[in-house]
């Protein structure tokens, strides 16, 4: 007798087994494409990072195993692929290192090792690496800091007060290093001219007002910097159009601050006025899709000018597509369309390759060549002997008549009428969003036997400007949208008892924070990384002196009321919830005196509250932290629920 042996459910270190798949990077003859891959490692509390080189038929090439190996980049004559890495770097020490090889001849050579890291690896011509790099300005005394600048930290980098950010030109072959040093500003992205005679930057000067950066030019014979734009926008990554006459961005013109989606713009080198090729769209194209197998590494998507066209992401309600947009005349149509989400792509000579998943399929590494789509890896073909939930979309009409999606995921072999506990899940942001990211989070929580619930509400991304702008009004229609959310879900599925749980991270720890302190409705939350007071956020974080003005309407000294209103503190006293709160040290995006300030209020009003808090990890520590943290996490957060969502069973702490 024979048969199929029983799919498998969910455990917490299975997130270990998959392979995260990011990056592609085609070659200059579009024959071949080198992309990066990390890997969980359970047993020596690490990921294992490599470089892979396949041509594109799948066949590998080569690969490289080396410690934070990432950011592949070809050389201009295709001879060459570099690379950063912390191949000989001290474990959680700062610094990154820049190699390089010849892909299948050999092994990788060591060309620079910067103290203090970098960003933006890319070739100017074939011998010349271009990358922007901190450098400390002043010398400091071990005992004390003296601080003259803002911000102070920043998140996920520490102390920033004594540094900046220079442009750094690296020969490969000798290994000298020109650091343009004479430049007063902070340089964030740099992208080199096809001729190479030609360098486009993006740079601020004024630190109270980081949002505001310009594009400068740079001529490497003459040493002249001319700045092209008008200090009116906040602009991103850039790049050339093959003729060097025209350079393609990512920004936007603050029209409605944070919550201004950021389009692809176009500029002539020389300057003038630059021309919003995608705002007509009313969508975003940025990735702000919520997905966890990402950590701890993730690449930022520039803007790809291959031919006549310029290729970009289109977020749009929970797909993460890509488009193009024709030269010119700057017509738009999707390249990559449907219910998906592409992660990173790059295309040479029409050629898209790129990483593409679902809510129910991690990442894997794609190609396009002639409109014809193919797989080129199945890394996490392993997933195929698990049940994998496939969440389930709905929409619904919100009081004030829009629409406002939402997913709803049931735990797997629920029998008829079975009903299980639920848990709403609320993103940050709050200009991100949930689709079709996939969420191991979820599905270990619906293995575990609950309803798994989350929605883009009001504030979200994916949808339009008019949509996301909540700006002076947190906690208002956003959070009337996530009520509407449960009140619509109970109405409309019958597996749901009435044991409802919430919790979010960052602004979705603000939002649950907001829930506790509003209603009674759930039997336990999980605030995560989150914020309880808007004037603390202000003066402790290192960009709360600019995001709290923009998106809470006020100054601490000018509107300390309005700041105060929007706070969930102001209202502790109404918890009924059991909280636990969880929050990690080296949080500087929102920091620790936020968990301490709920914690204690509670305490003090004699609340039913749990503080738990990590020595270790940043803002998004739930996806970069070590393997070890990332488990224990979802242990304490199961065991939680558990207590309180789980009444009549036998609770098993995990």
């Amino acid at each position: 007798m024979t048969g199929k042996c029983p799919l498998k459910t969910f455990e917490v270190e299975d997130f270990a087994k998959f392979v995260m798949v990011a990056e592609p990077r085609v070659s200059p003859d579009s024959s071949r494409v080198a992309f990066v891959t990390v890997k969980p490692d359970l047993e020596s509390d690490s990921y294992r990072t490599g470089i892979w080189i396949t041509d594109l038929d799948g066949k590998v090439l080569a690969v490289t195993q080396g410690l934070g190996d990432s950011s592949p980049r070809w050389s201009p004559d295709g001879e060459w692929v570099a690379f950063t890495s912390r191949r000989t770097l001290k474990e959680g020490g700062e610094g990154a290192e820049i190699w390089v090889m010849k892909p299948a001849a050999g092994e990788p050579r060591l060309v620079y090792r910067a103290k203090l890291g970098l960003a933006s690896l890319t070739w100017s011509d074939s011998r010349h690496l271009l990358f922007t790099s901190p450098r400390q300005l002043d010398d400091e005394d071990e005992d004390y800091r003296v601080i003259r600048k803002v911000p102070v930290w920043f998140n996920g980098r520490g102390f920033v007060y004594n540094r900046r950010s220079f442009l750094h030109i690296l020969d490969v072959q000798t290994g000298n290093v020109e650091v343009l040093e004479e430049w007063d500003m902070e340089v964030l992205y740099v992208a080199a001219s096809h001729k190479g005679n030609r360098l486009a930057v993006v740079a601020y000067t004024d630190e109270l007002n980081p949002r505001i950066r310009d594009i400068y030019v740079y001529d490497i014979a003459s040493g002249e910097l001319k700045k092209i734009t008008e200090s009116s926008m906040f602009i991103g990554s850039l790049t050339w159009s093959p003729d060097d006459e025209f350079i393609a961005f990512i920004g936007h013109d603050l029209r409605r601050g944070f919550s201004t989606h950021e389009n692809v713009w176009v500029i002539d080198a020389r300057g003038g006025e630059a021309v919003n090729v995608t705002g007509s769209m009313d969508r975003n194209n940025t990735n702000r899709l919520y997905c966890d197998l990402r950590g701890p590494y993730r690449a930022e998507q520039y803007p790809v000018w291959d031919g006549d066209y310029v290729y970009f992401h289109v977020s749009d309600a929970g797909n993460l597509k890509v488009y193009r947009a024709l030269r010119g005349e700057w017509s738009v149509e999707p390249v990559v369309n449907g219910n998906c989400a592409v992660e990173n792509f790059d295309v040479k000579q029409g050629v898209l390759v790129y990483v593409r998943m679902t809510s129910s399929e991690p990442p894997e590494l794609w190609v396009n060549c002639g409109g014809e789509e193919r797989k080129l890896t199945s890394f996490n073909e392993w997933l195929s002997a698990y049940t994998v939930v496939k969440p389930c979309k709905f929409s619904f009409k919100a009081s004030d008549g829009v629409t406002v999606d939402g997913w709803i995921m049931k735990p797997p072999h629920l029998k008829e009428g079975e009903r299980r506990p639920a848990i709403l899940f609320i993103h940050g942001g709050p200009k991100a969003a949930y689709g079709e990211g996939f969420m191991f989070e979820y599905q270990l929580f619906a293995a575990k036997g609950y309803v798994v619930m989350y929605t883009n509400p009001r504030g979200s991304d994916g949808y339009s400007e008019e949509f996301a702008d909540i700006r002076g009004a947190y906690g208002e229609r956003d959070y009337s949208d996530l009520v509407e959310a449960i009140d619509f879900i109970l109405e409309n599925f019958d597996f749901i008892d009435d044991g409802l749980g919430v919790t979010g991270i960052s602004y979705g720890g603000f939002m649950t924070n907001w829930i506790v302190t509003h209603t009674d409705r759930f039997k336990a939350a999980v605030t995560q990384n989150g914020i309880c007071s808007w004037d603390a956020e202000y003066g402790t974080t290192d960009i709360g002196f600019y995001f709290v003005e923009d998106q809470l309407g006020g100054t601490p000294w000018k509107n300390w009321e309005k700041l105060r209103k929007q706070s969930p503190l102001n209202y502790v006293e109404e918890v009924k919830t059991p909280l636990m709160i969880l929050h990690s040290m080296e949080d500087y995006r929102c920091w620790i005196d936020q968990a301490l300030l709920m914690y204690t209020a509670l305490k003090a009003l004699k609340k039913e509250v749990e503080l738990v808090l990590f020595n270790t990890g940043e803002h998004g520590f739930s996806r970069t932290a070590k393997p070890s943290i990332r488990a224990k996490r979802y242990r304490l957060m199961l065991n939680w629920f558990d207590r309180y969502l789980k009444e009549n069973d036998n609770v098993v702490q995990r």
